[in-house]
């Protein structure tokens, strides 16, 4: 295991064609209205961690260029691709026209939800997550392949949502490769 200082951690600028040597996963990470910009920075961050293929920023989620976004994501949103979508129902059926055979993980604490570790993360896979506050939107639990859910025992009933997504992102590709 590599040990890193705190330079080392927080001064990346890869060479293009390091870049083009990283096999990226099929995953697609669908931002649903998170309005924090630290959030927005952290989830370029899980995305280059687990070589998501794109990051997907739809409604009032903020959009890099953004300074909190820039020093949240520790440069990352100079490689990791991203676009933006009015909606994330829009950011979806465009998905799907592209490729049909991804499917649509919401993560949410819904009546229609299963464990977070019951889920089938076959590739290719796209992950929504929500406002900080209000999850992530009816219309897009509505269409959703799934609902995962991270079980809570203690007192405080939620995670916040790159934690969440964090937990998600490693399982699935713990599993997801080789389901």
């Amino acid at each position: 295991m590599i040990k890193l200082g705190a330079k080392e951690l927080r001064s990346s600028s890869p060479l293009q064609k390091d870049l083009k040597k990283i096999k990226k996963n099929s995953i697609y990470i669908i931002v649903d209205n998170v309005l924090d910009s630290y959030n927005v920075g952290g989830i370029f961050r899980l995305a280059d961690a687990v070589a998501a293929e794109k990051v997907i920023l739809c409604g009032e989620t903020e959009t890099p260029p953004n300074s909190r976004i820039k020093k949240a994501s520790i440069n990352t949103t100079e490689w990791v691709a991203w676009s933006y979508s009015s909606t994330a129902v829009q950011a979806i059926r465009e998905l799907k026209s592209q490729n049909s055979k991804v499917k649509i993980i919401a993560i949410e604490q819904n009546s229609k939800s299963i464990p977070y570790n019951k889920v089938d993360y076959k590739f290719p896979v796209a992950f929504v997550v929500g406002h900080e506050t209000i999850g992530v939107s009816k219309e897009v639990l509505d269409i959703a392949d799934h609902i995962a859910e991270i079980p809570m025992w203690g007192v405080n009933k939620s995670l916040n949502v790159i934690v969440s997504l964090g937990i998600v992102l490693f399982e699935a590709i713990k599993y997801g490769k080789n389901r």
